[in-house]
């Protein structure tokens, strides 16, 4: 049932407000973001590495709340999605509108005043290219919805290094470019077992448009560069053994994951077990990554 068809909308509590922010969503990208601050050459006073971190987690929390603004009517189709504060009428759509944009507005100052115009409009362009980029001009369009918006994912690290340092190098980028490579075969083990919930939402995700045994396909040919964003780091001398023997490491468990459901053919069971371990592990992949790049330059 669409907010629409809600008599009476009940007024939210905190807890509606939070679960606007995604959190955990959030959680993944503060994480990346700590950890590109945490590898940067040159160390950030506590107090501004603290305001830059809660900038981006009030950055990406607004992001979220627009995401759910927009996608109110789509959300009410899904099972997974009918629980949030909009769908099941437990807010109402202005105010959600005004709290994603009073928080996005926030965050960017505050991290402007406070940290630096570089972090500050990196963090800017990852609200706009998630919210405008993604959730308005993707997400109903294509298929490649989730391979283009997986950018607004990937910018946390380069706002972390930015924080700490001012500018952009090469590492920050590698992980941006390993967060966006990443995005693809994460979600699209996702959505191979929820995809009647895209369908019944009228979303094009890939298995929806072009099928299971396309998209078992896809996961696995994304892997092979999101595998050599993962481990170059080592190679062009930006980390140590300890980043590097972690990347190869974890890297090589999840193309066996990938492989194991790119080659899965249709009719092998219905529990998409392969599917699973592989969206489950995806996440702990980037943190076990990302905590030891952070490591590499503090033992180093």
């Amino acid at each position: 049932m669409s907010v629409a068809n809600h008599a009476l909308i009940l007024p939210a509590d905190w807890r509606d407000f939070l679960a606007l922010t995604k959190p955990r969503v959030m959680t993944l990208v503060v994480f990346t973001g700590l950890c590109g601050m945490l590898a940067a050459p040159v160390s950030i006073n506590p107090v501004l590495g603290f305001t830059a971190i809660l900038c981006i987690a009030l950055g990406a929390g607004a992001a979220g709340a627009l995401n759910q603004w927009y996608e109110a009517d789509l959300d009410s189709k899904m099972k997974r999605t009918q629980g949030r504060p909009l769908p099941a009428g437990r807010m109402d759509r202005q105010s959600a509108l005004h709290f994603g944009v009073g928080v996005a507005a926030l965050s960017v100052i505050l991290m402007g005043l406070a940290v630096n115009y570089v972090a500050a409009g990196i963090l800017l362009l990852s609200i706009l290219f998630y919210v405008l980029v993604y959730t308005v001009w993707l997400k109903r369009r294509t298929p490649q919805n989730i391979v283009i918006g997986g950018a607004a994912g990937a910018f946390p690290p380069l706002i972390g290094w930015a924080a700490a340092t001012g500018d952009v190098a090469l590492l920050p980028v590698l992980l941006f470019g390993l967060v966006f490579l990443w995005t693809p075969p994460h979600f699209w083990a996702l959505a191979l077992f929820v995809k009647t919930d895209y369908a019944n939402a009228g979303v094009p995700m890939l298995p929806v448009v072009a099928g299971e045994k396309t998209t078992r396909v896809q996961i696995g040919l994304y892997t092979i560069p999101m595998a050599v964003a993962a481990i170059a780091p080592w190679p062009l001398g930006l980390t140590g053994a300890l980043y590097g023997i972690t990347a190869v490491a974890t890297t090589a468990l999840f193309a066996l994951f990938a492989l194991q459901v790119a080659t899965r053919m249709a009719g092998e069971g219905d529990t998409m077990k392969p599917e699973k371990r592989l969206f489950a592990y995806s996440i702990s992949y980037l943190f076990i990554l990302f905590a030891a790049v952070a490591a590499d330059r503090w033992l180093a």
